[in-house]
């Protein structure tokens, strides 16, 4: 707990540091005029857009750190085992077929069976998997969850998120600054500065359209589950990219922390209203569209 608390607060530091380094050597002045008139659109929206990415470069830039820490994920620098050998040559042998350098291999220790993929660049990334996973699935099952892991790799996915949510986070910033100020001045009447109004209404809007953020970001994420899944079978074949889609489908919950939770290959089962948040296409919906693929094939 302390150390997730202690990486929170270390990237938003960060962040604030790298926020008002850019802002000076850009030039930026504040984006409410001297007059108290109203906004200068055009430093409102490059301040949005430098706080709304940075967060997300950040947040990329610090990926494998953070999920190396968070998840207690160990490293293979050198196999001690059969096991390990196999893994480092499986990893490297995708990563080939896929055109992408060789990512860094790691084992973390979770008796869920699960994986995830992270890093800034392509020839650059982390693939990882719990020992759960290498317990309860066959070998070919296993190097279909690798393909998949490798798939989000090649297809740039980590830095595709990381576009999407700047975005995102820089539409929040900008329309709540914005539509706070018409609520002061048109509905609120307030003529003089920013009133409370603004603040009130600003923070609000800021929780409302970053929840309706979210689900666009988690509708895409979704989506690149599934270009995953089918980057896996290109490698593999369909068939172990199914049964290991089963198997996860029939083992422990996740328990990646939450905030990595979008990272692993095994979702959180979530329903109704709830599933417009998740990162992650159910289990069967995604056997479904491999086995369609196959089908189409």
């Amino acid at each position: 707990m302390f150390k997730r608390i202690f990486l929170f607060l270390l990237t938003n530091l960060l962040v604030l540091v790298l926020l008002g380094i850019v802002l000076n050597l850009i030039g930026f002045t504040g984006y409410f005029r001297p007059d108290g008139s109203g906004f200068d659109y055009g430093q409102l929206l490059l301040f949005s857009a430098v706080f709304g990415f940075l967060g997300s470069f950040v947040s990329l830039a610090m990926s494998k750190f953070v999920a190396k820490r968070m998840t207690g994920a160990q490293v293979i620098t050198q196999a001690r085992g059969g096991d390990e050998a196999w893994l480092l040559a499986t990893v490297e042998r995708l990563a080939g077929r896929a055109g992408i350098g060789t990512p860094e291999v790691a084992i973390f220790p979770s008796k869920s069976p699960n994986a995830f993929a992270t890093g800034a660049r392509r020839n650059h990334a982390l693939v990882a998997v719990s020992v759960g996973l290498l317990q309860t699935m066959s070998k070919d099952e296993v190097e279909a969850v690798l393909a998949h892991e490798v798939a989000h790799v090649a297809n740039g996915d980590m830095i595709t998120m990381a576009l999407m949510q700047g975005v995102m986070n820089t539409f929040v910033i900008f329309l709540a600054r914005v539509l706070g100020l018409i609520i002061d001045r048109v509905v609120l009447r307030n003529r003089e500065g920013l009133g409370l109004g603004y603040f009130v209404t600003r923070i609000v809007l800021e929780i409302v359209l970053s929840i309706l953020a979210s689900v666009v970001v988690m509708w895409f994420s979704r989506k690149r589950e599934f270009r995953a899944d089918a980057g896996a079978a290109a490698l593999v074949g369909a068939p172990p990219m199914i049964a290991a889609l089963r198997r996860l489908g029939s083992g422990e919950p996740s328990q990646l922390p939450a905030s990595m939770a979008a990272f692993g290959i095994k979702p959180r089962p979530r329903r109704g209203l709830a599933a417009l948040f998740s990162s992650h296409p159910s289990i069967d919906e995604r056997i479904v569209a491999l086995e369609s693929q196959r089908a189409i094939r």
